[in-house]
This record gives structure tokens, C-alpha cells and sequence, in this order.
């Protein structure tokens, strides 16, 4: 993904600031998200109730990653509906993607085998197909709220 300009997420009454300066860069979510063991998912369930529960994943290209059985709750929610809500542990250093997932099944994609290598070396544990990948739809970021929230739309240059 490349770098999309940061902007000023819109939060009246929260005192976040006008203008652009204090506003953090793409490479605090990025070192963000290749040091985070665990990622929180928020699903939608067929009924509209949320879901969330913590993953692993791995930030390769500038893009999460993330794998788990087919079988659970949060796997049967993104077949249905690919909308999801990604967070990290920290409420501190907070980095939160929007977006949409699309599946990877296909062992011989061309990412399978970087998206592999990640996880080896991060959890020493080998991962394969199914994998999701997250397509952020927007990115919302910080470490001191209201004074650096940050707003990123991915695609806008």
C-alpha cells in the first residue's frame, strides 16, 4: 500500500485540532502493526450483532494478514460480510483499520509464501491458506488523543 497523506479524523466537541501539524506519519501504523502480536477483529454476525476477537496476523506490504479456521465464528461472519473493524491492544499507542477482507484459499498465490515466512519468523509457527487480507477503507491513529489523532484514507495521495 503506499503512503496516503494524513488528515484530521472528524470527532466534534473532542478539541482534535485543525490544522495538519502534530499529525503522525504512515510509518507509526506501520510500526505499529509488523510489532503487534495480536490484532482485534470485529465481525458482524447474519443477526447484525458484533463480534471481536483477538488474532494473530502479519503486516507484509504494507497490508494485514491474517489466518484461522474456517469453522469459527469470525471466519463464518466475513464469509457472509467482509466489513470489519481492526484494533490493537493498545488504547495508548492506537492504531484502528476499517475495511474489507478478501480470502486467499489459493496455495500457490503469489503473497503465500512472504505471508508464510512472516508468521514463521514472528510466532515460529508456519501458516497457510486461508488467509485474510485486509483492504483499510480508512485508518485512524494516535498516542495522544485529542492533540495527534490522526485520519488516513488509503487510495488518497
Amino acid at each position: 500500500m503506499s503512503q496516503p497523506k494524513a488528515s484530521r479524523p472528524h470527532i466534534p466537541h473532542y478539541g482534535i485540532p485543525k490544522s495538519l501539524k502534530g499529525t503522525l506519519s504512515w510509518d507509526y501504523v506501520a510500526e505499529q502493526m509488523e510489532k503487534s502480536l495480536n490484532y482485534w477483529i470485529v465481525t458482524v454476525r447474519p443477526d447484525d450483532r458484533p463480534h471481536s476477537v483477538p488474532v494473530w496476523g502479519v503486516w507484509v506490504e504494507g497490508k494485514l494478514y491474517f489466518s484461522g479456521g474456517l469453522f469459527t465464528q469470525w471466519a463464518r461472519n466475513l464469509s457472509a460480510n467482509p466489513n470489519i473493524a481492526v484494533h490493537l491492544e493498545s488504547a495508548e499507542r492506537v492504531v484502528i483499520l476499517e475495511g474489507e477482507v478478501k480470502q486467499i484459499d489459493d496455495p500457490a498465490h503469489p503473497l503465500v509464501g512472504r505471508i508464510n515466512d512472516a508468521y514463521q519468523t514472528k510466532y515460529r509457527m508456519p501458516h497457510q491458506p486461508p488467509f485474510w487480507e485486509l483492504h483499510p477503507r480508512v485508518v485512524l491513529g494516535w498516542t495522544a488523543f485529542p492533540r495527534d489523532a490522526t485520519r488516513w484514507v488509503p487510495g488518497e495521495q
